[in-house]
Order: C-alpha cells, then structure tokens, then sequence
C-alpha cells in the first residue's frame, strides 16, 4: 500500500467533494482513487467517508483525520520548497477566494502588482460573496469580511473594514440629515441583503447601542449598487469606507451620524491550520498586509 498517495487521493476527495473530479486533479482514473482510499479505510480499520449515489462526505472521523492529513502535507510540501530553494521564488498554482466588491475596487490592482513580483506564481482568483468553504473549495488564501475569522481555519487581520452612516448633499438638503439614530426610521434607507442583523442597523454611540429597523426602499446584495442609489439620491445607506470612499473625499456622499459607530468588521486573511505555511501563501498574505495594513488607504479619503 501507498500510504502517501493514499492519503493524497483522501484528501482530494474531500476538497472536490467526489471522486470523479479528485481523479482528474490527480490525473488517474476513478476507480485507482477510490481503491487508494478504500486501502486507506481497511488500514485504519475506520470509515472515512460516506457515500451514496450522488454525494461523497468526510464522517466524523473521516474529517478530524483530513485535518492531521492536511497539516502532513503542508509539512511535505514545505520541505519540499526548502530543498529546491522555493522560499526565495515561491511557484506553482495560488487558488485565491475573495468578496466581489472588494476584489475588483481593490484586490485587482494588487493582483497585477503581485504577479509582477513573482513571475513563477499562476494566480486563481475567484470572486463571490457567498460564504464558501475555503477547506471544501480547494482555496490557498480566503479573503473575508467579517467581525472574526473562520474557527476552522488561521486568519491574519489585514485591514479594518470600517462603515459609515452617508448621503448625498442634495438627499440631505431636501429630507435634513438624522441626528439620533431614531431618526433613521423617517428616512429612505439602502439596506444590504447579506448583513447577518437582515434589514436592522446596529449603532454604537455614548448612549449605548441602538438597533434599528430601517424602512428600506433598495434592498440588494451589492454595496456598489447602494452606493450609486445614494450618490444619486435615494436615500441613507451604511457603507464600507472601501467601497464608498471616493465618493466621500469628494463630496458626492456625506457621512452622518458620526458619533455613532456601526460594529468593527476587519480585512482577514484565512488559510487553512497548518504548523507551516507554504512560500507562496506566506508571500502573499504579506503582499496583502503591506497594501492594506494598518490604516488602509481608502480611509483616508475621508
């Protein structure tokens, strides 16, 4: 038996979620993947997966056993890299998952910047903002949005993603600009479809928290879409500062309520846990911190 090669073909069964798909990563036919993994069960004496007709799933065991697995060859991979001096020229495929909105008002420029610095590097960048499993994805780095970071998986904070409270000057001059958060419940508010809060805002100010069902006229799963809305005039939007921060430097949207403070989110990086991170995930997340760390430059266009 293969053990090595065994494991392998586990978990690229996990990751693609079937065998079909796992056998044409690996480049060998179904069947000689199914037999690995069914040697790898008989030496375990254990289930590691659960079939049916259609759909292929880690047990309990099965899953704690990818993890270790995962780490054994994060930690061959790395040893790998560090015999063919790998760490200086990181190569190979980068399988990338980030927001949509993000990725192309900031994540597309880095990627160009970074594919210059490393030439040897192939880059899969996959833009959605569903919440994807990184693990089942196959992905190297996910980037996320978030108030913390996957339990399941090591994150490293980027960037604050902070949010504020805006319109436009001719909205504000026409319906007045809210004082109190109360006041937002006399306004056309823009909601975003994918807050976890659904169409209520939470603010934090001196007076404690408020939380706000705001009577929304566009509600939608893009920020960029309520930015227009508001920019054109349709009402109060809580935005990102990464997506709205062109248009407060020059004056199309103006913040409101600024002694209240929506909940901190944060840029992080996430990869899966393993004691040693490969060259070319390590290059990257610090490529990405040195672009967006500390007070990320589309704050300081307000």
């Amino acid at each position: 038996m293969d053990k090595l090669t065994s494991i392998r073909a586990f978990t690229k069964v996990i990751q693609h979620g079937g065998f079909a798909t796992a056998a044409r990563d690996m480049r060998l036919s179904r069947s000689a993947v199914s037999k690995y993994v069914i040697e790898l069960e008989q030496s375990l004496g254990v289930q590691l997966l659960s079939r049916t007709t259609r759909t292929v799933s880690p047990t309990v065991n099965g899953l704690a056993y990818y993890e270790r697995c995962l780490a054994i060859l994060a930690d061959l991979d790395e040893a790998d890299q560090a015999v063919s001096s790998a760490q200086a020229a990181p190569v190979g495929l980068l399988h990338v998952n980030a927001p949509m909105s993000f990725g192309t008002l900031h994540l597309a420029g880095c990627i160009a910047a970074f594919m210059a610095e490393h030439p040897k590097l192939q880059i899969q960048l996959i833009l959605s903002d569903e919440q994807v499993d990184p693990v089942q994805g196959g992905f190297d780095v996910t980037l996320r949005i978030a108030d913390l970071p996957s339990s399941s998986l090591v994150g490293r904070k980027l960037a604050p993603a902070r949010r504020v409270v805006c319109a436009s000057p001719d909205y504000l001059k026409q319906h007045g600009a809210p004082v109190r958060p109360e006041d937002l419940r006399q306004h056309a508010c823009l909601s975003y479809g994918h807050l976890a809060t659904g169409n209520q805002w939470k603010l934090t100010g001196a007076d404690g928290d408020h939380w706000i069902a705001v009577p929304w006229t566009l509600c939608t799963n893009n920020a960029e879409v309520l930015r227009d809305a508001a920019v054109a005039g349709q009402g109060v939007a809580l935005l990102p500062t990464f997506i709205a921060g062109a248009e407060l430097q020059n004056g199309r949207l103006v913040s409101v309520l600024a002694d209240y403070a929506a909940p901190e989110l944060f840029l992080y990086a996430l990869y899966p846990p393993t004691r040693h991170l490969s060259a070319k995930v390590r290059v990257f997340i610090d490529f990405l911190a040195s672009r967006f760390g500390g007070r990320p430059y589309w704050d300081l266009v307000e």
